[in-house]
């Protein structure tokens, strides 16, 4: 049985960081998605508060050490009227970039059963 928690297997904060930073470069690369992260693309300042805020979540929501602060994800992605198909994108770029890092199946079997916990707060019809 694995004792590691969820942060471990993603590699820790560096570990999280890179992917947060892959993650990002998928989403500007994804043309079903890239439209929504084209805004941070231009700023590099905003660029990195994206990131560090998805840092943040990704270590906390993972049993990483820090709390996390942050909007409540409904309310991040309020009246952003999000499809299926672009959380879908957003999804798969994810689990892309986990595989493309070896993180361990067992891993990405948790983010990916998080990420859909996550769907009702994200998409909106």
């Amino acid at each position: 049985m694995d004792t590691l928690t969820l942060f471990d297997r993603l590699g820790g904060a560096d570990g999280i960081g890179t992917l947060v930073d892959e993650i990002v470069a998928a989403h500007l690369a994804n043309p079903t998605i890239s439209v929504r992260f084209q805004p941070y693309a231009s700023d590099p300042e905003r660029l990195g508060e994206l990131k560090d805020h998805l840092r943040k979540f990704l270590m906390a929501g993972s049993g990483g050490p820090n709390a996390y602060a942050g909007r409540t994800m409904p309310e991040a992605h309020r009246g952003m009227n999000i499809s299926v198909a672009e959380y879908m994108a957003a999804v798969d770029d994810i689990m892309e970039v986990l595989e493309r890092n070896e993180i361990p199946e067992s891993a990405r079997k948790d983010v990916l059963a998080i990420t859909y916990a996550l769907k009702r707060d994200i998409v909106h019809h």
